[in-house]
Formats: structure tokens, sequence, C-alpha cells
């Protein structure tokens, strides 16, 4: 087999633990070691699956051999497979990493202040920007919709670091909203750039699109309604 095709069986190896195991943390109870190993595995397995998402988009635009040839419209080849691939391969990551690393340093946010964590929220606004101008310029503003996603989930990331208190929950919050998120990309990734090889006419479908968003943005609203209750309304402690 050659390289390319070694790391799309690996991807979807990767992937499809990672969609699997998503749903075991969610539905266990919190905190418990169900959900803590079960919620591990998954972030890894898409940690791994982005990570070979970013080397097939690589290959796919930098590659010499042509890639998925039966696909005639090459801007929109470069457009899936390279530069939004790109993307949410690293947004994946970025995710998957921030979740885990919120709840180990709910204690203090200065660990999520190091070099490594804002140069990778640094690769997701640059990827994300990159993602929306092509896809601006091209007539896919669907790609410029699922960049905005990346920046806005950053740009709240970033304000919970860096501001200077927070609520003793908000940990709790940060974790579950960022690896919804991550649930979010990757399904994202799975419905647009994996549809485009069983039906293409529908790669581009705002209605496939939209159900990762939906789901997501339902159960993080219902998780933050259910922490608003269970602190009846009152004033949270505050933490550095």
């Amino acid at each position: 087999m050659k390289l390319f095709e070694i790391i799309v069986v690996l991807h979807v190896l990767a992937g499809a633990t990672g969609l699997i195991c998503f749903w075991i943390p969610i539905a266990a109870r919190k905190g418990s070691v169900a959900h803590r190993k079960w919620g591990r595995v998954a972030s890894l397995a898409f940690m791994a699956a982005g990570a070979l998402a970013v080397a097939m988009a690589l290959l796919s635009l930098y590659g010499s051999e042509q890639r998925l040839p039966m696909i005639t419209d090459r801007i929109l080849f470069r457009g899936l497979f390279g530069w939004m691939m790109l993307y949410l391969g690293i947004l994946t990551i970025s995710f998957a990493d921030y979740g885990l690393s919120v709840v180990r340093h709910r204690a203090s946010r200065a660990g999520l202040r190091t070099a490594r964590h804002q140069l990778l929220f640094a690769a997701v606004i640059v990827s994300a920007l990159n993602c929306g101008l092509y896809g601006l310029t091209t007539g896919e503003p669907l790609m410029a919709l699922v960049a905005t996603i990346g920046l806005v989930a950053v740009t709240t990331q970033l304000f919970y670091i860096w501001r200077p208190n927070v609520t003793r929950g908000a940990p709790v919050a940060e974790h579950f909203r960022s690896l919804l998120g991550m649930g979010i990309s990757a399904y994202t990734a799975f419905l647009s750039v994996g549809l485009i090889r069983l039906v293409p006419d529908h790669v581009f479908n705002p209605v496939i699109w939209a159900i990762p968003s939906t789901v997501g943005v339902a159960l993080i609203l219902a998780f933050t309604l259910k922490a608003r209750k269970a602190r009846g309304g009152g004033r949270a402690p505050q933490i550095r």
C-alpha cells in the first residue's frame, strides 16, 4: 500500500474509535470511572485522527500524485481535501487537547497559558482564516461558516484562560463545551469531507452540515441550563 492509503486506513480506524467512544462519556455519570476512561480514549482517538487528517491534507495539497482523480473540480478538491481538512484536523486536536487540559489545570489556569497551548490556538486561528477566505473566494460560503465556529471557540477559550477570575464551575463547563466541540468538528469532517466519496452532489448540502452543530449546540444549552439550575441562580465562588 502507498503512504497515503495507509494514512487513510489509520485515519478511518482512529476516527471510528473516537466517533463511537465519544457518546459513552456523554451518557455516563459525570466524574465516574467510565466517564473519565472513555472520554480520554475518545479524545486521544480524535487527536490521532486529527493528526492523520493534517497529513492527508498536506499530501493532497503538495503531494506529487493527484488524489481522487474522479473529482474534476480541483478547486473544490483543494478546498475540501486540502484547506478545510487541514483546518478541521487542527481544530479537532485543539478541542481534544484543551478539553483534557482544562480539567488537569482546573485549580490554576497558569498551565493553560504556556507556549504549547497558545501555539495550538494560533494554528487554529491561522488555518480557520485560510479556510474561510478560500471558501469566500471560491464561492463556497459554508467553508467560511465552518471556519467561524473555530474562531468563536478559540476566542471563548482564550477569554477563559486569560480573564482575572472565573467561577469554580467554569472548568467543568469549559471541559464539556470543548469536548462537544471536538465531536462537532469530527462529525462535520466525516459528513463533509467523507461524504464526497459517496454522494458528491450533496457535499455542500446545508442540512447535512447543520446536523453536528445542531446536536452539539443543543447539548451545550441543556448542560448550561442544568448547571445554572443546580447553582440555584446564586453567585458561584471565584478562582484564579
